[in-house]
């Protein structure tokens, strides 16, 4: 599983022109699932991106986490984390895993996280989506 976490103001999704998802101050998450992923490798990366402190405190240091900020998620499915650009000019993506194996751990990702935080967003599996943020710091952490 790969997971690209950006601490935003804001972010949305939209799908075919309509708002899909939208979040305020929080995590826009990007989510690629590989083949041998499974939901002890969700649960995992769902407790340490939960637990990261990258919000800033009252003294400016990055010490508060998204539950301490009360934010929210916007969890947005991306196979292309899988590219595999070693040879030639156009990516392979047969480390992903296949839609309906990765489509029930975005579910059970999604399903995990908002077990823990109040407000959860996500995009459409499989969706031509329009993706717009405005990232805070910036700040970007990748975790896999």
């Amino acid at each position: 599983m790969k997971v690209v976490i950006q601490r935003v103001e804001h972010a949305s999704v939209t799908i075919d022109g309509q708002v899909h998802g939208q979040i305020g101050k929080g995590y826009l998450v990007l989510l690629g699932v590989g083949h041998d992923d499974d939901e002890a490798t969700a649960d995992r990366i769902v407790k340490k991106m939960i637990g990261l402190r990258i919000f800033a405190d009252e003294n400016g240091k990055t010490n508060l986490s998204l539950k301490d900020v009360g934010g929210s998620l916007l969890i947005v499915s991306q196979f292309t984390l899988y590219a595999d650009c070693r040879h030639g000019n156009r990516p392979g993506f047969t480390d992903a895993a296949k839609p309906d194996r990765a489509n029930a751990l975005y579910e059970y990702f999604v399903k995990k996280c908002a077990e823990q935080v109040e407000n959860v967003q996500t995009g459409s599996f499989g969706a031509d989506m329009k993706v717009e943020l405005l990232n805070d710091g910036p700040f970007t952490i990748i975790l896999d």
